[in-house]
């Protein structure tokens, strides 16, 4: 399905150098502000207390943020917890304030917006626990690489494989990036998210590296250059679609999902224009520059020798 048609093919790898420059240079201030600044990492990583609340009817999630706003918290995540009467609170740790202490304090301001709020648990989550989050993410993050880069050798060529996860974590360093640059809470949602781009991100670029493969065999007399500029246009029409339908649908979530589906469909948003720019401008040039050629994606044909009729 295609909304429209390329005549002629878009000298893509003309710009290529200006283009991974412009990477490059983005890719180096992402891990500036990283070394610099750091991540607003929300309590699941630094620990904090948990309160769970149940109301007699449908709990006001934006009531209860306002309210804990009002009562002077900062840094608070509210949700829904099993059902819409149930409310789960998560507050970071304090200096010389107990669970008890605080959790009095939240449930006073709780009251006072609606009377039927009764606490049912309260809990302290460790730095302990955070710590091992971030371990078990990073460790998440590593195997899906790893992973990506062994799908893609196998199915293609090392160098598809090498190029493809040079460009995804290219994708995934900016995220990052703008995260530390804004000091946007990166919580759990968050990390799904940026799983979620890795995921979506080598799905655009494996499309890219299997036209380039169906091109080495139907385009015989042309060169590497201009049969990765063919690929790249042909599939235009198919990113269009498929990424402005993603991105309507994360635009929505970004827009009516409230403070709970915020960042995560922000750091969603941020994938989806990064991950086009990288499959198309990053992972393309790259296994160019690595020496892809005919022979690596097409097994010669070995010519059989006729026995001699004795």
């Amino acid at each position: 399905m295609e909304f429209f048609k390329i005549r002629r093919d878009i000298p893509f790898m003309r710009h290529a150098l200006v283009f991974n420059i412009i990477s490059l240079l983005t890719f180096v201030a992402a891990v500036a502000f990283l070394s610099t600044k750091g991540l607003h990492f929300s309590i699941e990583f630094t620990g904090g207390t948990v309160i769970e609340v149940s109301y007699d009817e449908a709990a006001n999630v934006d009531g209860i943020r306002s309210s804990l706003e009002k009562g002077g918290f900062t840094d608070f995540s509210v949700q829904n917890f099993g059902s819409s009467r149930d409310v789960l609170i998560r507050l970071p740790i304090k200096e010389g304030q107990s669970n008890s202490a605080l959790s009095d304090t939240v449930m006073k301001v709780l009251t006072t917006q609606d009377a039927s709020a009764k606490q049912r648990r309260v809990e302290f989550v460790g730095p302990q626990v955070g710590r091992e989050l971030a371990e078990n993410g990073a460790l998440a993050l590593l195997i899906t690489c790893l992973g990506i880069v062994g799908y893609l050798a196998m199915r293609f060529e090392w160098k598809f494989g090498v190029a493809a996860i040079i460009a995804n974590l290219h994708d995934v360093i900016i995220i990052l990036g703008f995260f530390a640059l804004f000091q946007w809470e990166f919580s759990l949602p968050v990390l799904a998210a940026i799983l979620a781009v890795l995921g979506y991100s080598v799905n655009e670029s494996v499309v890219v590296a299997d036209r380039i493969r169906e091109n080495f065999r139907k385009m015989r007399k042309a060169d590497v250059t201009e049969i990765i500029d063919n690929a790249i246009t042909r599939t235009i029409s198919r990113t269009i679609i498929t990424h402005g339908c993603t991105q309507l649908m994360v635009t929505s979530m970004l827009i009516f999902g409230g403070p709970a589906l915020h960042y995560f469909a922000l750091a969603l948003t941020i994938g989806i224009c990064f991950g086009i720019y990288s499959s198309v401008l990053v992972m393309a040039p790259l296994v160019r520059w690595l020496g892809v050629k005919r022979e690596d994606l097409i097994a010669p044909i070995k010519e059989k020798k006729e026995e001699a009729v004795v």
